[in-house]
């Protein structure tokens, strides 16, 4: 949701929709390939490849303990940039 954008808009805009969802207890679908991003603003997560969801759930337990091959393999090269 914040491509493109310089590092400080970037903040105001995830602070901004981080306090909305939990000001007004809305839910939210947030698409990104930023896992910052993710685990920042999401409780849980779906990991999608070639359009089908390779692994799920809470978004610090697929992010600190990936299970599936290709969410080990996307954590790994993320924490490795």
């Amino acid at each position: 949701p914040t491509g493109g954008h310089d590092v400080s808009v970037q903040a105001r805009l995830l602070d901004l929709l981080r306090g909305l969802v939990t000001d007004l207890g809305l839910a939210a679908i947030v698409v990104t390939h930023d896992l910052a991003v993710a685990r920042l603003l999401s409780q849980r997560m779906m990991v999608m490849k070639d359009g089908r969801v390779v692994e799920s759930g809470l978004t610090d337990r697929v992010l600190d303990d990936p299970r599936g091959p290709y969410t080990q393999l996307l954590v790994s090269s993320i924490l490795q940039v």
